[in-house]
């Protein structure tokens, strides 16, 4: 009863009686209830208490108002995701695949019980409490994680900064000007890598959150870049000049505009291009194209390098490396992880082709952006 109480539940509906039964069943359950006459006012209120839940009658006064209160409440990101139950007792058919198309829960249609009243409010609380709690569970293992692994992923580049640091201030007098500069070299390319190391960890951290949360995805695709092409040639270009592989990309960029926001598409463009040229040896070429097949846009980043086995493709995940102890590349393969969250988010797909010693041929295809 007391976990009921705290669920507030807003009704919306011009017929007086409905609304007072509604409010009597629900209150009498526990819920806190509120009502409202009309879509317009509905709307507001929807926006001033943010209920847990909204059960709202489709035609009051004009004909399908109530499709009007869920479009405004489902393009606004404070009520994007809260559950939505349409009354009706036109429930054909046709209006209930348009009410879902626009983001309807579920219908209800009158006449109806108070049983099943109760069935459509429990089954739609239930699966935001359980959408929520598997959330929870997943930031939970996610720091979880971290802890265990984030101290000893920093060791290495970590390493690389002090040794460095230490030999410097020992020996500074002895050292040769060139061997000073090596040394510089070696601690910026280590503080390069922890810093790429710590972002990866932030930015993975805040995907598993944020994408359990429907409204921050809604709102994570409304952003486009546009000019993907120059973005691709200068992420592309910046990897291979810091990989020391300028010789080696081959690049073909075609203009579009990607439904997804710039630094988001940057970041999957870099670590692509970046594994493509830590897999593979300097002097084989790694191949960068940007194209629009349809209605997407589409990446391509394919090196001649080790490869993967289908085991390895089948275990892509965060904190996993490819051939950890064969070949350190840095990163615990969380670029490839975060890339592949960064495009699903976004309503697109990434796909690996591989075989061992044939190096990969990974393609991300992004929904096209819309042209204002």
């Amino acid at each position: 009863m007391d976990k009921k109480a705290k669920r507030k539940i807003l009704v919306i509906d011009d017929e007086d009686w409905l609304r007072e039964m509604i409010n009597l069943a629900l209150t009498q359950e526990g819920y806190e209830v509120a009502e409202a006459v009309s879509s317009e006012a509905g709307v507001r209120m929807a926006w001033d208490i943010l209920p847990d839940l909204i059960i709202c009658d489709v035609n009051m006064g004009k004909t399908g108002e109530g499709y009007v209160a869920l479009e405004k409440l489902r393009g606004d990101q404070r009520t994007a995701a809260t559950p939505f139950i349409l009354m009706t007792g036109l429930a054909d058919a046709r209006g209930m695949r348009h009410g879902m198309e626009m983001g309807a829960d579920d219908y209800l249609p009158k006449p109806f019980r108070i049983e099943e009243l109760y069935a459509a409010v429990d089954a739609r609380l239930k699966k935001v409490q359980t959408v929520r709690e598997d959330a929870e569970r997943k930031l939970t293992e996610l720091q979880t994680q971290i802890s265990l692994m984030l101290p000893h992923e920093m060791r290495t580049p970590l390493n690389g900064v002090l040794s460095n640091a230490e030999l410097l201030a020992e020996s500074a007098a002895n050292l040769k000007p060139e061997e000073v500069a090596e040394m510089g070299r070696e601690m910026a390319e280590s503080g390069r890598r922890l810093e790429r190391l710590i972002e990866n960890f932030l930015i993975h951290a805040q995907l598993e959150i944020v994408g359990k949360d429907e409204r921050s995805v809604l709102e994570m695709r409304k952003a486009v870049t546009r000019r993907a092409g120059d973005r691709v040639r200068e992420v592309s270009v910046g990897v291979a000049d810091l990989c020391n592989r300028m010789q080696d990309l081959k690049l073909q960029a075609d203009d579009g505009a990607a439904a997804i926001q710039e630094q988001y598409f940057n970041k999957v463009v870099g670590e692509l291009v970046q594994n493509a040229f830590h897999f593979s040896e300097p002097g084989k070429p790694v191949n960068v194209k940007l194209g629009i097949a349809g209605d997407e846009l589409e990446l391509v980043v394919k090196d001649q390098g080790r490869g993967f086995s289908t085991e390895h493709l089948k275990r892509i995940d965060a904190y996993m490396q490819f051939e950890r102890r064969m070949q350190d590349t840095g990163g615990l393969g969380l670029g490839l992880t975060i890339s592949r969250k960064l495009v699903e988010i976004h309503g697109g797909t990434l796909e690996i082709r591989s075989q061992p010693g044939e190096g990969a041929i990974v393609t991300v295809r992004l929904p096209l952006a819309r042209e204002s």
